[in-house]
């Protein structure tokens, strides 16, 4: 390993390299120790250890002296240690993720810059893509003498960061800048972006977004427009403070208003607005409803500029009710079932409170991915000239078969560390079965259709028809309407998309609207007290089926039950009440009708068995399948022949021109 060690003073040799600052070490300034574990590890004596040390020992949590220390945070650059203090930086935001730049920049070293006030220790380490951490130097600070370290990142192709701890003497030391920089090539140009934020009915999040970019000095320098598409009817421009706000970021802040076209439409709005500008040389799209990292931004801007080519950027998500939890890591497409799950070894729901990055060997392993989520993804206007804009689907998907369009382009994704938003996590919700399921199947569908390498979409057919029976063995109808309305939908063609994306949800939520098992009730004693007729066979409570034959039998039993009419009265009052986390098709296949509580806990549903139903629904599901099946080579065709036609700037124009702004009357002063 090539390492370079230099105290900075005014009798240094002059560097003719210019180095770019790419990665700072930052702080969170408003004492939350959730938060924390992502800048701080105060469990410095704590190596990467395996799983199997892990369970044996102490988690990182739990060991004396490593209880958060908010008072040291001194502000967003600065941190202040006692004397005989050491903490780590080895940390999700402050660990430099060398791995990631060897693998997509020509980038060859970095250079770790240290400043503080006093005496210190700066002990630089690396890792192992197995999570071994090595000890690479250890190096003197004294105040007002910088001291840098230049790191050859050549042998990080597999995995690996680069991190330092920082030790203090006899004093009392203040930590007032560090940073991570690489050299600029010759003929540098630093890009510049847009912001595209998609908002409906959430104006006090987007207000607060305007607050944080204002008030971010650094990233107003690479900003040139913060672009909110509003397509609710609680408008941005009527909140308070907005004036205020829109204010302070002056020409970099433009409103655009629209009907509701869902995430994509409003996406496909930032990007072709951006486009249009010819500005900016990345678009950022960013949820209304998320909270911001902004040093983030800047590293994923940063990042992208020293690509080898243009490259999408993503950002992380964490958990925003559990703020050290991050939802994962990356996540690719499994091709034959045609559905996006995790990538590699990379695991779900990781909380770094417990074991943070320096004790989590599989976070040193580089993830690559196939497509970035839209709560936070930067996406050069290059590329979207070159593969066009979003597809029209409203919600589900859109981020997904965008990012599967730029591979098959030649461009990559890359979800980097470092780069985060806090976000509404999934778990909170159960958007299969309320009115976004149509979007879910008809998507998934087309995105199947235009990229899948097997036959007739591989497994994923198979495994659409076995979730159409798990909703109806859960007395879910509303579901399987919706998710069979998308088929009949996709039957017809690429010319609906654009059609009905502005349409479609209001249609949807009618057809919910007559189904029982849609309809949410907030006062529970509404409902008949439960009652049951005949009780379960051999008083057993059904599980979940441990094997697949078991499952086989278990769904035969159910379906069974579901075609013979309900005994007289099962249906007249619940038969259990059943906790939406309880609400599988293996228990609610064994009821003739439930009380199902709402996945957010406002309420519940009255689930009722209906043999009718239930046959009608079986039938119709079989029919359009197998119409699906035998039409599949001459619809996945034209739906490839017209992808850059309903994905083109111009036709999402027209649909834009098609869908303008409601007219809504502003608040008054009784309304706030």
């Amino acid at each position: 390993m090539s390492v370079t060690t230099k105290t900075e003073t005014k009798d240094s040799t002059v560097d003719s390299t210019v180095w770019k600052t790419v990665h700072r070490v930052v702080f969170p300034t408003d004492g939350d120790t959730d938060t924390l574990p992502l800048y701080v590890d105060f469990n410095a004596a704590q190596r990467v250890v395996s799983p199997e040390e892990a369970g044996a020992g102490a988690t990182a949590a739990s060991v004396p002296g490593t209880r958060q220390r908010t008072d040291f945070i001194q502000g967003r650059r600065e941190m202040r240690l006692p004397a005989f203090r050491r903490v780590s930086l080895g940390t999700y935001f402050n660990a430099f993720p060398a791995s990631y730049w060897r693998a997509h920049t020509d980038v060859e070293q970095v250079r770790l810059t240290v400043e503080t006030d006093g005496d210190a220790t700066v002990i630089v380490y690396r890792s192992t893509p197995r999570g071994t951490a090595n000890r690479v130097d250890s190096l003197h600070v004294t105040q007002g003498a910088p001291v840098s370290i230049d790191l050859s990142i050549m042998n990080f192709a597999d995995g690996g960061w680069y991190w330092f701890d920082l030790a203090t003497g006899e004093t009392a030391t203040t930590l007032t800048n560090a940073h991570w920089s690489v050299p600029q090539p010759e003929g540098f140009e630093a890009g510049t972006l847009s912001v595209g934020v998609t908002t409906f009915n959430r104006p006090d999040f987007c207000v607060k977004h305007l607050r944080t970019f204002a008030e971010s000095p650094d990233l107003t320098e690479v900003l040139d427009e913060l672009i909110v598409t509003d397509q609710g009817n609680q408008r941005v421009r009527d909140e308070e403070g907005f004036e205020e706000a829109a204010a302070n970021l002056g020409h970099r802040f433009r409103l655009v208003e629209q009907a509701n076209l869902g995430g994509s439409g409003g996406f496909a709005r930032g990007m072709q607005e951006t486009v249009k500008a010819g500005k900016s040389k990345y678009v950022m799209l960013l949820d209304d409803d998320v909270l911001i990292e902004t040093e983030g931004i800047l590293r994923a801007v940063q990042f992208a500029d020293f690509t080898r080519k243009p490259t999408i950027v993503g950002g992380h998500m964490f958990n925003l009710y559990e703020r050290s939890v991050v939802h994962n890591f990356g996540e690719v497409i499994n091709e034959y079932r045609f559905r996006y799950e995790s990538s590699g070894d990379s695991q779900n729901v990781h909380d770094f409170g417990a074991s943070n990055l320096r004790t989590t060997p599989w976070m040193h392993r580089r993830i690559d991915v196939d497509y970035n989520g839209w709560w936070m993804c930067l996406i050069p206007t290059s590329i979207i000239k070159d593969i066009g804009l979003s597809l029209p689907v409203f919600i589900k998907w859109d981020d997904v078969e965008y990012g599967i369009r730029a591979k098959a382009h030649g461009y990559t994704t890359v979800t980097l560390p470092g780069a985060a938003v806090w976000h509404m996590p999934w778990t909170e919700k159960d958007d299969t079965i309320d009115w976004q399921a149509y979007f879910h199947q008809r998507n998934r569908w087309l995105a199947t259709m235009l990229y899948s390498p097997y036959s007739r979409g591989g497994r994923m057919p198979i495994e659409s028809m076995m979730v159409d029976v798990r909703h109806l063995l859960s007395m879910q109808y509303s579901s399987v309407e919706l998710r069979l309305q998308a088929l009949e939908d996709l039957l017809e063609g690429p010319d609906h998309l654009h059609r009905n994306i502005g349409t479609k949800l209001p249609e949807i939520r009618k057809v919910r609207s007559t189904f029982t098992d849609a309809q949410v009730s907030k006062d529970l004693n509404k409902f008949p007290s439960v009652k049951r007729l005949k009780p379960p066979k051999f008083g057993l409570i059904p599980s979940a089926p441990a094997t697949m034959p078991a499952a086989i039998s278990q769904a035969l039993s159910g379906i069974l039950n579901a075609v013979r009419d309900p005994r007289e009265g099962a249906v007249d009052s619940p038969e259990a009440v059943v906790p939406a986390m309880d609400a599988r098709w293996w228990r609610l296949a064994r009821l003739n009708s439930a009380l199902v509580s709402a996945s957010d806990g406002a309420g519940a549903s009255w689930y009722k068995r209906d043999a009718k139903t239930f046959r009608k629904y079986m039938v119709r599901s079989i029919t359009l399948h197998q119409k699906l099946m035998l039409r599949w080579d001459e619809l996945a065709k034209t739906y490839q022949d017209e992808l850059p036609n309903f994905t083109s700037p111009q036709t999402w124009e027209k649909t834009f021109a098609a869908n303008p702004a409601p007219v809504v009357e502003p608040k008054t002063a009784t309304d706030k």
